[in-house]
């Protein structure tokens, strides 16, 4: 496991992350409590300390697992939880979105269930589209200042209320986002357009989630599925340009003798020009886990990266298309400008 700074700070993070939305088996497709422990076992034996969870993941079940498992060890991960989010049959109005009440209340909850007084990350889960943005950065920037927070991300957010935020966080001194996650693969790379480009800006980490869509990139899809999953296979339905990433990620498996799934996640894993990548491997199972993880141990080559981009390109369109090497913009210095 190698390691990098999260973002615009000097916090020290494994390559990929470990996610936890798959620990407890309240939702119906997680991994039971002995599982649980395996893959967290596995991941910190192969020299992980980023873990990722969130207030609402498995109905709390996930983080007081992890609460369990990291007893006795704590210092030594970095540890991420989110708020925000709530049950869809909530009846207090208040018990989810970005408020200060809700932030505050969620990361007292977090808190008690992983055993610990502070979060190395604590994230802004969904944007509410209600809460104004200068309440959530002084609200964040309280509880960094109370020693119960280090650092603050955010999550599934457009990018301009991610780039107001920061600017309002930099104009009144109050702590900034170092990373951002949202979803990315080769069937999801609408990142390209503005979230990418904004968190590059920003060196800001991207934690990319759903790079496997979830199983569709592992082509277990393409029979039939026994086991529980996210998605239902009777409603899946996937287009012609979907099916034909999917064949290509397939074609390379098979010329590498590496797994769809390992392919899938090394393309998002080379993609560091476009942003500082850090994927989130979230499992099942041990064996998914271990076959995740195995992606580290090569990269796709030159060519193989260009013909996965090139079936999974989207056209990014205005103002992309007008401004990158327009002329009157550089003249005929372009070529002579170093834009590194």
């Amino acid at each position: 496991m190698r390691y990098k700074l999260l973002g615009k700070s000097g916090l020290r993070v494994s390559e990929v992350c470990l996610g936890t939305m798959t620990f407890g088996e309240t939702w119906g497709w997680g991994a039971s409590r002995e599982e649980s422990r395996r893959i967290f076992d596995g991941y910190i034996s192969a020299g992980g300390n980023f873990i990722d969870t969130a207030v609402n993941y498995t109905d709390g079940a996930a983080e007081t697992l992890l609460g369990e498992f990291l007893s006795g060890q704590r210092e030594a991960f970095v540890l991420a939880t989110k708020y925000s989010l709530t049950t869809p049959d909530a009846k207090n109005p208040n018990s989810g979105g970005n408020s200060r009440k809700n932030m505050v209340q969620s990361l007292e909850r977090s808190l008690k269930r992983l055993q610990t007084e502070y979060v190395d990350l604590f994230y802004l889960h969904a944007w509410d589209y209600l809460t104004p943005v200068e309440e959530v950065m002084r609200g964040l920037d309280d509880l960094v200042r109370a020693g119960k927070v280090l650092y603050v991300g955010i999550s599934d957010t457009p990018d301009w209320i991610i780039a107001e935020a920061n600017t309002l966080a930099e104009l009144r001194g109050w702590s900034r986002f170092v990373a951002v996650q949202a979803p990315y693969s080769l069937l999801n790379r609408s990142l390209d357009w503005a979230i990418l480009p904004m968190a590059k800006h920003w060196e800001m980490a991207v934690l990319p989630w759903g790079i496997l869509e979830s199983g569709i990139l592992t082509g277990k899809f393409l029979d039939k599925v026994k086991d529980p999953t996210r998605v239902n296979p009777a409603e899946l339905k996937l287009s012609e340009k979907s099916l034909e990433i999917v064949q290509v990620v397939k074609a390379i498996s098979q010329e590498t003798g590496r797994s769809m799934a390992q392919v899938a996640i090394n393309w998002v894993r080379q993609q560091q020009s476009r942003a500082l990548f850090i994927p989130l491997l979230g499992t099942r199972s041990v064996a998914q886990f271990e076959d995740n993880l195995a992606a580290l141990e090569w990269e796709l080559t030159a060519e193989q990266l260009s013909h996965l981009d090139e079936v999974s390109k989207m056209q990014l369109g205005f103002p992309h298309n007008f401004l990158e090497g327009n002329p009157y913009l550089f003249g005929a210095t372009f070529d002579q400008i170093d834009t590194h």
